[in-house]
Parts: C-alpha cells; sequence; structure tokens
C-alpha cells in the first residue's frame, strides 16, 4: 500500500505523458541495481529498467494494465518499456539514458510497428544500429505477491524473467548486414546530455 505521501505525490499523474515529464525530470541512474517504484519517488532517479518498471506502476495507477517489454540488442544495452493501450492503439513510457528512447504516442496498431519506431534511434556510441528483437507483453501482476512496486528488495529477477521469454527477430541476416551507420549528426542529438557512466560501452 502506498503511504499517504506517496499517494499524494501519485495524484498529479492524470495521463500517461504525466509520468513521462517525471521520468525525463529525474537523473539518469548509472549503477548496476533495480529499485522498485517506491524507491523511484523516493530517490528522484531511474535507469531504463527503473523507469519502466515505474512507469507499469504508475499507469495501473491509471487503470491501465501493468504492462512491461523488454528490447534485446546487440553489442549494446537492452530496452525495458511500458507500453499501455488506448482506442485499441499502442504506446510506450521509458526512462532512457538518450534523448529519442522514450515516449511514444499511443498511435501504433501493434507492438511490433510500436517497437520499429525506436529501431532508427536505437544505436551504440560507435552508431551501429543495434536494436534486433522484443519480447511479448508481460502483466506484471504476475509478481504482485511479491510486492513488486513497493519492495526494498532488489527487482532483478523480474528482468531474469523478461530476458527468459522468447523475443520476437526484428530483422534477417541480410538486412543486418545492410545497416548503416547512424550520422554524427543524429549521435550528438541523441547522445545530448547522457550520463556517460552509463553508457554501454560497445566492442569495436
Amino acid at each position: 500500500m502506498w503511504t499517504k505521501s506517496e499517494s499524494d505525490f501519485i495524484y498529479q499523474f492524470k495521463k500517461p505523458y504525466d509520468i513521462q515529464l517525471f521520468l525525463d525530470s529525474i537523473p539518469y541512474n548509472p549503477n548496476a541495481e533495480c529499485r522498485s517504484p517506491r524507491l523511484v519517488i523516493a530517490d528522484k532517479k531511474a535507469h531504463c529498467f527503473e523507469g519502466a518498471l515505474f512507469g507499469v506502476a504508475m499507469l495501473r495507477e491509471l487503470g491501465f494494465k501493468p504492462l512491461i517489454l523488454d528490447l534485446m540488442a546487440e553489442n549494446d544495452d537492452d530496452h525495458v518499456i511500458a507500453v499501455f493501450k488506448i482506442r485499441n492503439k499502442w504506446g510506450a513510457i521509458a526512462k532512457s539514458n538518450t534523448t529519442a528512447l522514450r515516449y511514444r504516442e499511443p498511435v501504433y496498431i501493434s507492438i511490433r510497428e510500436l517497437i520499429m519506431s525506436y529501431f532508427d534511434f536505437y544505436f551504440n556510441t560507435l552508431g551501429d544500429k543495434s536494436l534486433r528483437s522484443y519480447s511479448r507483453p508481460v502483466n506484471l501482476s504476475r509478481f504482485d505477491h511479491k510486492n513488486w512496486s513497493q519492495t526494498d528488495s532488489d527487482l532483478e529477477y523480474i528482468g531474469d524473467y523478461l530476458t527468459g521469454i522468447p523475443h520476437y527477430p526484428l530483422l534477417d541476416t541480410e538486412s543486418i548486414k545492410q545497416l548503416q551507420r547512424a550520422d554524427q549528426k543524429l549521435m550528438d542529438a541523441v547522445f545530448l546530455g547522457a550520463n556517460a557512466d552509463g553508457l554501454f560501452k560497445p566492442e569495436e
């Protein structure tokens, strides 16, 4: 159960984009940990996984299903997003150390279409486009018995579950071979304001 002060804080979120604005306003957490939405509220920092969990918890407070999904990358960090549906269209909330892997308007007719909206902006610090596959949305109510949204315990077990379920490939081998690196202007825009300590160090 949320405390009175937490409930007062949560009350500010009237729509999904309000949740995104909060995530955009707090620092990126570069540490290898996975704190609950309760601790994100307390500490006002989050990395992408913590941000997705926070987004899911807050979306649930707005009446949405608590859905999360995993994006897998090659020679880069994976990404986790909270997804929601409005009028049968998918949108997403996300915390990212880059500028372009965050919110998506609920205008996508399928999960794959939503995921592909991230593709051209999903690259490592060498500019290699790295997104390769995605999971189905997972309803986090399956973990409610562990009090995932309000616990003080680490939530890496949710990450283990997400990476262990089937993922759907986005590209075939030939398409991967033909990918072009992102140009420098796009890289500068995407990594603007990034916390260097939280950036993946790709193999060259």
